[in-house]
C-alpha cells in the first residue's frame, strides 16, 4: 500500500471516530441521539417509561420488576446529570405491610410552575381495581417526599402527562377500565391535595378508550387523542377549557390497543408517538414505533420510523424541553427505556401512506 493510501486511510480513520456513536449514516432527519437510559438493572422486566424536565435536568421514570403486574414491581427513576444517566433507584413500591405487597403502575412525571416535581403511579392487583398514588420532590427528582394515597374515584393521570392552565390549575387526563374503558379527567388547583373530575366522555361502548394525551391550541381549544380497542387512535376535543368533551371519535391514525403520547410543540404543530399497526393487540404489532407530526391535529404527516424490527416497542412518553428539542422514552423489549432525541425543525414529513408503514 502506498504511503499517500496509508495517510489517506488514517485520516478517514480519525475523522470516523469524531463522529458521534448515535449518528448512523442512515440517521432519519430531525433524529439526534439515541441511548439506553441504563444497561443493567436489578429487575429484568419494566414498562411505561415518563419523562419530565425539571431544575435544567432530565427526569426519567417507569415501572420496573420480574413481570408486569408482579408484586416486586416498583417505580424506578433516573435522572441525566452532566449529560449521562444515573443509575436507576426505586423511589416507590406497593409494600401494604410486611405480608402484602401489589404492583406498582404506569408512573406519570410531570413539573407544573410554581409547585414540586410531582410523581403520579398507581397501586393494585390489575389495573381494574388499583389507586392513584402520588409523591413529590423539591429538589429535581434528588429526593423524595412520602408517597400518600389519592382520594377515592381519582387515579391521577393514567399514562400520560397532565397540563397546566392559564389559571395554574393542573388538568390530567384520566381513564377506567372496570366498566369499559373510559376516559375522564382529574383536576386540582393545589398541586394535588384536592381535586374535581370531569366526566367520564364515552360509554365505553362505541368505542373502548384509554389513556388520553392533552393537547392545545392558540384559539383555546384542547384536543385528546387515545389509544383504543377499535384500531383507531381516537379524538374528542374541547371549547371550554376541559370542562366540556365532544362525542369520540377516530382519527384517520390506526392502533393496535397500544399505549401513545402526543405533545404540543412550541411552534402550534402537534406531535404524535405512536404503533403504526393496523393489526390488533400483540407483541407483534408492537414492532413498528412511529412519530407524525400535525398543524391541525387532524390531518396527519409521516416523520419518523422510530423502531421497525420484530420485538416490542411500546408506551411512549413526549416531552419538548426549554431548548426546543423532543425527548422521547419508550418500552425497549421490555428489558430497556429507550430515550431518542429530535430536533422537530429538522424533521421531513411525508404523506402517510392508506396502508401500513412501515412496511
Amino acid at each position: 500500500m502506498s504511503t499517500f493510501r496509508i495517510r489517506t486511510l488514517a485520516v478517514l480513520i480519525v475523522l470516523s471516530l469524531l463522529v458521534p456513536a448515535t449518528q448512523a449514516e442512515d440517521q432519519q432527519p430531525g433524529i439526534i441521539s439515541e441511548e439506553f437510559i441504563y444497561d443493567n438493572a436489578p429487575f429484568p422486566q419494566c414498562h411505561a417509561s415518563t419523562i419530565v424536565e425539571s431544575d435544567g435536568d432530565l427526569v426519567a421514570a417507569w415501572f420496573g420488576g420480574t413481570h408486569e403486574n408482579n408484586p416486586d414491581v416498583g417505580i424506578w427513576v433516573s435522572r441525566k446529570v452532566n449529560g449521562k444517566w444515573t443509575r436507576p433507584i426505586e423511589v416507590a413500591n406497593g409494600v401494604q405491610h410486611k405480608s402484602k405487597r401489589y404492583p406498582c403502575w404506569n408512573p406519570v412525571l410531570f413539573q407544573p410552575k410554581g409547585g414540586p416535581l410531582m410523581l403520579f403511579y398507581k397501586v393494585g392487583p390489575n389495573p381494574r381495581e388499583w389507586w392513584g398514588m402520588l409523591t413529590t420532590s423539591d429538589d429535581g427528582g434528588r429526593t423524595w417526599d412520602l408517597p400518600r394515597r389519592l382520594p377515592e374515584g381519582i387515579d391521577g393521570p393514567v399514562k400520560n402527562k397532565p397540563i397546566q392552565l392559564a389559571s395554574g390549575d393542573i388538568l390530567c387526563g384520566s381513564s377506567t377500565e372496570y366498566d369499559g374503558w373510559r376516559v375522564h379527567f382529574e383536576k386540582t388547583s393545589d398541586f394535588g391535595k384536592t381535586w374535581e373530575r370531569i366526566g367520564p366522555i364515552n360509554d365505553g361502548k362505541t368505542f373502548n378508550a384509554i389513556q388520553p394525551s392533552i393537547l392545545t391550541y392558540p384559539d383555546g381549544r384542547m384536543q385528546i387523542l387515545c389509544r383504543s380497542r377499535e384500531k383507531r387512535v381516537t379524538q374528542s376535543w374541547s371549547d371550554d377549557g376541559g370542562k366540556t368533551w365532544s362525542e369520540m371519535t377516530a382519527t384517520s391514525l390506526p392502533n393496535p390497543n397500544s399505549g401513545t403520547d402526543a405533545v404540543t410543540l412550541a411552534d402550534g404543530r402537534q406531535l404524535l408517538v405512536y404503533n403504526h399497526s393496523l393489526r390488533g393487540r400483540g407483541e407483534r404489532n408492537r414492532q413498528f414505533l412511529n412519530v407524525a407530526v400535525s398543524e391541525d391535529g387532524k390531518n396527519w404527516k409521516a416523520a419518523l420510523v422510530l423502531e421497525d424490527q420484530p420485538r416490542e416497542f411500546s408506551y411512549p412518553a413526549v416531552i419538548q424541553t426549554a431548548d426546543g428539542l423532543v425527548h422521547i422514552t419508550y418500552t425497549y423489549n421490555r428489558r430497556k427505556v429507550k430515550h431518542v432525541v429530535v430536533d422537530p425543525a429538522k424533521l421531513v414529513l411525508r404523506d402517510m401512506p392508506s396502508g401500513e408503514w412501515p412496511r
